[in-house]
C-alpha cells in the first residue's frame, strides 16, 4: 500500500531545502525509515515538534521511490525536553539513537524498537543513572543483534567459568589459556554488574560501586564499538564528561 502507519522513534533529522527535513526513524513494524517531512521548519507547522530526536510518534507515511513522505504525526512519547534539560541524559540518549541508527535494517525488529523506547523513557524520568541506562541498552541491543557477550563460559573454547579476562574482540569472557598475553583481569564485582545490566536487575546496578560502574562502562563501550565496526561518536562526549566528574 502506498500509505501506511506505524509507531516510530525519531533518531535524527537533516535540513532539506528552506522548510523541510529528512527524518530518520526506527519504527515498530517497518524497521528503519527515512522520510521527508514537508514544511516542518515553518513556525506554522502542526507537527514539527513531534518529529524531533528522542520523540516517539504515531506516523502516517506515503511510500515514495527513495524517500517516504510524512503525512501525519501524533505524539506517543514526549521525551525530548526532559532529556535535553540534563546534559548526562542528553549525551546518553544520543549514543543510544546513534547505535540504533548504526544497526542494519535486517536487525531492526520490534524488540529493538521497544528496547529503545524503554531506554529513552527511563532517561526522561531519571529512573537510574544515565550511563547505566546506556550501558544496559548497549548490552541488550547487542544481544538482540546476535552479539551477546559471553559472561560465564569462555567465549573461545567454552571452558566453564568463572573467568577473569574480558576481551571484547573475542566475544567476552575468556579463560586464562585463551586470553591474549597482557590481558587485564576484571574484578568479579564488575562482571556481576555486567550480568545485572544485561538482565535489567536494577537494584544490583544502582547499588554498584563507582569503580565497578566506571570499569563496566569502559568494557561495554569497547565491546559495542568493536562489533559495530566503527566508533559511536556520542560516546566520546560521555567519556570526557566522566573524566570531568573524576576531577
Amino acid at each position: 500500500m502506498p500509505t501506511y502507519r506505524d509507531e516510530a522513534v525519531i533518531l535524527r533529522t537533516h535540513k532539506l531545502g528552506e522548510a523541510d527535513r529528512i527524518v530518520t526513524m526506527l519504527s515498530r513494524r517497518n524497521g528503519k525509515i527515512r522520510a521527508v517531512a514537508k514544511g516542518v521548519r515553518r513556525t506554522s507547522s502542526k507537527f514539527g515538534s513531534r518529529l524531533e530526536p528522542f520523540m516517539v510518534a504515531d506516523v502516517q507515511l506515503y511510500q515514495g521511490r527513495s524517500l517516504d513522505i510524512v503525512q501525519q504525526a501524533e505524539t506517543l512519547g514526549s521525551y525530548g525536553s526532559d532529556i535535553a534539560a540534563h546534559y548526562d541524559r542528553f549525551t546518553s540518549a544520543n549514543a543510544m539513537v546513534e547505535t540504533a541508527d548504526r544497526l542494519s535494517d535486517a536487525e531492526a525488529t520490534p524488540e529493538q524498537y521497544l528496547l529503545l523506547v524503554g531506554g529513552l523513557r527511563a532517561l526522561s524520568r531519571g529512573e537510574h543513572a544515565p550511563r547505566s541506562i546506556l550501558d544496559s541498552y548497549l548490552l541488550r541491543v547487542m544481544a538482540l543483534s546476535g552479539w551477546a557477550p559471553a559472561l560465564g563460559d569462555c567465549a573461545r573454547c567454552g571452558a566453564p567459568g568463572p573467568h577473569a579476562h574480558f576481551v571484547g574482540q573475542m566475544g567476552g569472557l575468556v579463560c586464562a589459556d585463551c586470553a591474549p598475553a597482557g590481558s587485564a583481569r576484571v574484578a568479579e564485582s564488575t562482571l556481576e554488574l555486567l550480568r545485572a545490566l544485561i538482565r535489567g536487575e536494577w537494584d544490583a546496578v544502582d547499588a554498584a560501586s563507582p569503580a565497578d560502574t566506571a570499569a563496566g562502562s569502559g568494557l561495554v563501550s569497547a565491546y559495542a564499538q568493536f562489533h559495530l565496526e566503527r566508533g559511536i561518536r556520542s560516546l566520546a562526549h560521555i567519556t570526557e564528561q566522566d573524566r570531568e566528574e573524576i576531577r
